[in-house]
């Protein structure tokens, strides 16, 4: 490893940092970069993926050539093949001129497919021939195109495990996987976390003119034992936060409590689905909405077993009369109960009112809340519900909720 080559790479984009994993990292991206070969760069969100795929491209005999950023997950999964490939005039509704993808576009230069995973699979086959033959085809066209693309490609999905779902091609990410980049999450980079502190913390002091913050040392502690789910957008956003609104410049622990998302270090460990410890949140949904389920047949059970009570009782002479409070007094007994396991699903997305409902039912009304709660705005809601925006937008359409 050339210790001074990765010096001046720091320098030139602003990287900070001194782990021997980020220096690993930024070695091989170096010594890939004058090759042709694909690059697959994994690891998770906001762990600083995006600047790899530039220095690759900087770095590489393709630098004077175009360098394209396509973000694969926000891309609707009925126009995507159009962006990529490009399309003839006439090949679908709206299509009133023909169009170069990216392919065509960036021909001799790099594309960067970011959060690759979410390609749906008849774009994961033309993608395959691309890297394979250097061909590709327009959407509504039969004529072969070349192109002489470089790839490089990121996610933060598990492709083994997306594999053996059938979600992504084996034959595909053996192609895109040629040489692994593995960037480190913010937790396993010690003291790192610390200089992007002081980094960030010194930028928001000369953008705005305001004294800068600055940690004691059980506060510098405290950070480096907190998980960082977020990684280092997730420590920007706090360091500019405490920059702007935090009364005195000298952060203590009393201060980083006032801070909710740092109170518990172990209150941001994702949740672990069937004992395995990699976080789908498609899975999580799934779990939550059958435990819901559950939940509903058991009051149906109560329900009946009242019901049934009472023909006992007016055997033996008496009366019993079911009234809505039991129903709704069993219904809180029940929700209290499972609350700590459910919560805020079951207030958000499930009126007690309801009796029957089905999967989607609870997914589009879900959708149809989280809308009205960000006025619209897509990008937010995909966030609160923990889905790409393609998928989003998929099921937008499905369910007539434009």
């Amino acid at each position: 490893m050339d210790e001074e080559k990765i010096k001046n790479l720091k320098r030139q984009y602003g990287i900070v940092g001194r782990s021997e994993v980020l220096d690993h990292a930024l070695n091989i991206a170096l010594q890939v970069a004058p090759t042709d070969l694909s690059v697959l760069v994994t690891g998770e969100n906001g762990s600083g993926k995006e600047i790899f795929a530039r220095i690759i491209h900087d770095n590489s005999l393709r630098r004077g050539k175009k360098f394209f950023t396509v973000n694969c997950g926000a891309i609707p999964e009925g126009t995507i093949d159009s962006e990529l490939f490009g399309h003839e005039r006439g090949a679908f509704t709206g299509a009133v001129n023909e169009r170069d993808g990216y392919f065509g576009i960036a021909d001799g230069g790099t594309l960067f497919l970011d959060e690759v995973g979410e390609l749906p699979l008849p774009t994961q086959a033309r993608l395959l021939r691309v890297l394979e033959t250097g061909e590709y085809i327009r959407v509504g066209s039969s004529e072969i195109r070349k192109t002489n693309v470089r790839i490089v490609a990121a996610t933060n999905v598990n492709i083994p495990k997306a594999i053996s779902e059938g979600r992504f091609r084996e034959d595909l990410h053996y192609r895109l996987n040629t040489i692994p980049i593995h960037v480190p999450p913010l937790r396993e980079r010690g003291n790192d976390i610390i200089l992007l502190f002081k980094k960030f913390a010194m930028e928001m002091s000369e953008k705005y003119h305001m004294p800068q913050i600055e940690l004691t040392k059980d506060a510098e502690e405290r950070l480096l034992e907190y998980t960082w789910p977020g990684n280092v957008r997730q420590l920007k956003n706090l360091t500019e936060n405490m920059s702007i609104t935090s009364e005195t410049r000298e952060i203590t622990p009393e201060i980083l409590d006032t801070y909710e998302i740092l109170k518990d270090k172990q209150s941001t460990d994702l949740v672990t689905i069937n004992g395995t410890a990699e976080h789908n949140y498609a899975t999580e949904r799934e779990y939550l909405i059958q435990f819901m389920l559950g939940l509903r047949e058991e009051i149906q059970d109560l329900k009946h077993l009242v019901a049934k009570q009472d023909e006992h009782l007016k055997e033996l002479g008496m009366q019993h009369i079911v009234t809505a409070q039991d129903v709704t007094n069993i219904h809180d007994i029940s929700s209290r109960n499972a609350s700590t396991a459910v919560s805020p699903y079951i207030n958000d997305y499930i009126e007690p009112s309801q009796e029957n409902f089905s999967m989607n039912d609870i997914e589009k009304d879900a959708i149809r809340r989280a809308m009205r709660k960000h006025h619209g705005k897509r990008k937010d809601v995909a966030e609160e519900l923990k889905i790409s925006p393609r998928t989003l937008y998929r099921k937008i359409k499905e369910y007539e909720l434009e």
